[in-house]
């Protein structure tokens, strides 16, 4: 494992000024606001925020404050922050971001996660943090190769923690993060307490019986998740087929960049605007992590590998979507938090029928796809009290 610090060219940060400077604006319909994309005021105001305002520096030397190494796993690199909590009995905690996410999404939690005490905590919640680019991502990038699955990467984590020497540790994520963390449950048992999503993904099976006696409530979130696939899955379904094509104008454009990962704010945080509930700074930061590290595509590549995995599963007449974790069951612990604004949102029943191990549910009435950006007391509070109970049996 070797240290890292991040150190960005001035050549660098001179070109992307340069670029944003020169950028040749898209006009949009009048009257259109969101509903076909981003706005035109809006991407200019966040552009010149960028260019006036914003200092990556700054940015830079935040995520310098926190330990980062990074190490060769399975034939590719592997980034990844390890702050250790000044309480010795910290339970270690692996967290993994997702897409369009980075590390920067934990910024705000780190503190609070690993240093209770200073928060008006408990010591006794202490965490160890292992936070990875997940591979293709940010500083984690680009991918030598194809084939990095969701259980291959999970597989990576395993070894992280054994390199880390971690014997009992957790595991927490959202979006990517949720099955990856899925998976570190599934293929090491022996060594995970307890598995924390704040995206189960579960969907309905099909059986007109399974919707019988679902609340209002539950209701209105298989009308949310239709309106996702028709409406608001487009992204996905470029991502999951060509996208080596779409990097090509993200990897040219940071104007480009910036609309394309804001989209995916406006669309999943509990707020009129992104920036009402996530510092526009800390949004700029992770829009950077990509365009600095050039893996708008690379990071894509996983949206492809699901779907390849799903058509095989589709092929297979015993198969579906989530074949791979009904043939492996999890077996440790399993703690939700559910955010209202997410863009999928689960229901208990579907998750209880494909999660036996359930210990811990809690719905909040505030809140989206970035809770520790959005809301990051919640989610603390949330994997404090869920993986409180399992400390005694690590």
């Amino acid at each position: 494992m070797q240290p890292f610090q991040i150190n960005i060219r001035q050549t660098e940060l001179d070109d992307l000024r340069r670029r944003l400077a020169q950028t040749r604006w898209s006009p949009d319909l009048p009257e259109t606001g969101w509903a076909r994309g981003v706005p035109l005021a809006y991407l200019k105001e966040l552009v010149a925020h960028w260019l006036t305002s914003y200092d990556w520096r700054q940015a830079e030397s935040r995520l310098n404050r926190l330990p980062q190494f990074t190490t060769s796993i399975d034939g590719t690199t592997v980034h990844f922050m390890h702050v250790r909590s000044p309480e010795p009995d910290a339970l270690p905690l692996v967290m993994t971001h997702g897409w369009p996410g980075s590390v920067a999404e934990f910024l705000d939690v780190v503190g609070p996660l690993t240093n209770p005490a200073a928060y008006g905590g408990d010591r006794s919640d202490a965490f160890h943090l292992v936070i990875p680019s997940i591979p293709g991502f940010g500083f984690s990038g680009p991918l030598p190769a194809a084939g990095w699955t969701v259980d291959r990467i999970a597989a990576a984590w395993v070894e992280l923690m054994r390199r880390l020497g971690y014997e009992r540790y957790g595991a927490q994520g959202g979006d990517f993060g949720s099955p990856i963390s899925l998976a570190v449950g599934r293929l090491d048992p022996e060594h995970v307490v307890g598995v924390h999503s704040n995206m189960l993904t579960v969907f309905p099976s099909g059986d007109p019986a399974e919707l019988e006696g679902l609340s209002e409530q539950d209701m209105a979130r298989l009308g949310r998740l239709a309106r996702f696939d028709a409406d608001g899955s487009g992204y996905r379904k470029l991502l999951s087929t060509r996208p080596q094509t779409v990097s090509y104008a993200l990897n040219d454009s940071p104007a480009g960049q910036l609309a394309w990962i804001v989209e995916r704010f406006k669309e999943w945080t509990d707020a009129e605007l992104p920036d009402d509930v996530i510092d526009r700074d800390l949004l700029l930061t992770n829009v950077m992590i990509y365009w600095l590290t050039n893996t708008a595509g690379s990071s894509a590549q996983l949206y492809c590998e699901i779907t390849e995995q799903q058509r095989r599963a589709t092929e297979d007449p015993n198969g579906d979507m989530l074949a791979g974790y009904r043939e492996q069951p999890l077996t440790v612990p399993l703690g939700v938090a559910v955010f209202p604004e997410d863009c999928i949102v689960p229901i208990r029943r579907f998750a209880e029928r494909d999660f036996s191990t359930i210990t811990h549910w809690t719905e909040f009435d505030r809140g989206g796809h970035f809770p520790a950006m959005e809301v990051p007391e919640l989610l603390v509070g949330d994997v404090r009290t869920f993986f409180r109970s399992l400390r005694t049996a690590a």
